[in-house]
């Protein structure tokens, strides 16, 4: 508050002092007025720079408790002056027990004090340095901090301490790896939708080759069948024929034509011819699995019976020594068609054969495990191969590609299956386990428990 004025005139004398005239005095208190004025205007502006000063508090003690990272501000001795909540919080003691601290006490090892000391040599004489320190928590605890340090100048440039701002590892380790599950999921999200947009293009290409390729294929069955009774009818004329007494010209002709070797190689010639065509009809019937949209009639299906089937057929055809180590789990049950889910199945298995067969000084195997939750079935076919090439595993699911050799498949078996799998609203795929082989992975939507 302004100090009270006193009365200019309340303390002169009654009558004239000696050598003292009335101008004298009015000056003497012009004088006064002025003095109190300053003052006065002095105090106010006190006052305001003191509200001034504790906003400025204010707002950076609210700066330091909002700060997630720790923060240490130390003098030149490593003394702490001032610390944040965050740092509270870690080591569980009060920030008016951490002052005056060194910052040596909060370190956990002797590697953590070394790289303190390097850091603050370097600070004297560098902009700042970063480090990674391993500090105590409340609990005794080692938590690595990564920190950066800085110094710290006086108004002069003169350097009157440092500065370090971190963050635990913990926390940064954690952000790095929702950072890159996210980063993951997108890239396979990509990848999905722009293999499903292939399948669609394919789809329809095939759709039309397979169209096509039916008429030429049944001109070809029909032909080669009337060729077969023609033959028969041939072979038996020239049969009858070569039993009469013929000219010795004829005789040199037949031998020179080669004659008895055509009638013999014909039924081979169009036994070969048939066979060729019905490859050529399984792969358009594959063609026309594999290019279809609509789904068939749909129930609900035990998976544990699918799978048992499926390895009984596959066992019972091309791998009757495959050992497949698989256990009949409680009965699990998914909304789709039989006969399509068996033919995923059948194909899985297949392929895991015909990779475990691939190494000689193996014995094939295959295990299978059946998963559930609430919202999914999920089947793992393991195989104990050499696994799959990582240049192959982006196209494992393309129709027509194979590594097998000519003959040995069509390279459409595992592409009906991942379209039949789509169709089902499921997810199938590839990878390679780090102890060797290929892990196929099978993943439906299960119906309620």
């Amino acid at each position: 508050m302004p100090l009270p004025r006193p009365s200019p005139l309340q303390h002169l004398p009654a009558g004239e002092l000696e050598g003292v005239d009335e101008t004298t005095w009015l000056d003497v208190i012009h004088k006064m007025d002025e003095v109190y004025s300053k003052l006065v205007s002095d105090e106010i502006e006190l006052e305001e720079k003191n509200a001034q000063l504790e906003q400025s508090q204010q707002f950076i003690f609210s700066l330091l408790s909002a700060m997630s990272d720790v923060l240490i501000a130390c003098n030149q001795e490593g003394l702490i002056e001032e610390t944040n909540a965050a740092l509270c919080e870690l080591v569980g003691r009060s920030e008016e027990s951490l002052r005056g601290t060194p910052v040596l006490q909060l370190l956990a090892d002797e590697p953590s004090v070394q790289r303190w000391q390097q850091a603050v040599d370097q600070a004297a004489s560098a902009v700042g340095s970063v480090l990674e320190i391993n500090l105590r928590d409340a609990h005794g605890q080692v938590v690595p901090v990564d920190l950066n340090c800085s110094p710290r100048r006086n108004s002069t440039g003169r350097q009157v301490g440092r500065v370090l701002v971190g963050r635990p590892l913990g926390e940064l380790k954690q952000a790095y790896h929702q950072l890159r599950e996210a980063h993951e999921a997108l890239k396979q999200a990509q990848q999905q939708l722009l293999h499903s947009e292939k399948m669609a293009s394919l789809g329809r290409l095939v759709a039309g080759v397979a169209h096509e390729l039916n008429n030429p294929i049944s001109f070809v069955f029909g032909n080669v069948h009337v060729l077969q009774r023609y033959g028969t009818r041939l072979s038996a004329y020239l049969e009858a024929i070569h039993q009469l007494d013929l000219p010795e010209q004829v005789q040199a002709l037949r031998q020179e034509l080669r004659i008895d070797h055509i009638v013999k190689d014909l039924p081979s010639l169009m036994e070969g011819t048939l066979e060729g065509a019905q490859r050529t009809t399984d792969i358009v019937a594959g063609l026309k699995r594999f290019s279809t949209v609509a789904p068939e009639e749909v129930t609900q299906v035990e998976l544990n019976a699918v799978v048992e089937r499926a390895i009984h057929w596959v066992k019972k055809g091309t791998a009757p020594r495959f050992e497949i180590h698989w256990t009949r789990g409680p009965d699990c049950y998914v909304n789709g068609n039989a006969g399509q889910l068996l033919q995923v199945m059948m194909n899985l298995i297949q392929n895991a054969y015909d990779a475990a067969t691939t190494d000689a000084h193996k014995e094939p195997q295959l295990h299978i495990s059946l998963d559930r939750d609430a919202s999914s079935v999920r089947l793992r076919f393991t195989d104990n191969g050499t696994g799959i090439a990582p240049e192959h595993l982006s196209r494992v699911f393309d129709p027509f590609f194979t590594t097998k050799s000519v003959g040995k498949g069509t390279g459409l078996g595992l592409s009906i299956s991942y379209g039949i799998v789509e169709q089902h609203a499921g997810q199938l795929t590839a990878a390679n386990l780090p102890q060797g082989g290929a892990q196929f992975t099978l993943v439906l939507p299960s119906t309620p428990l």
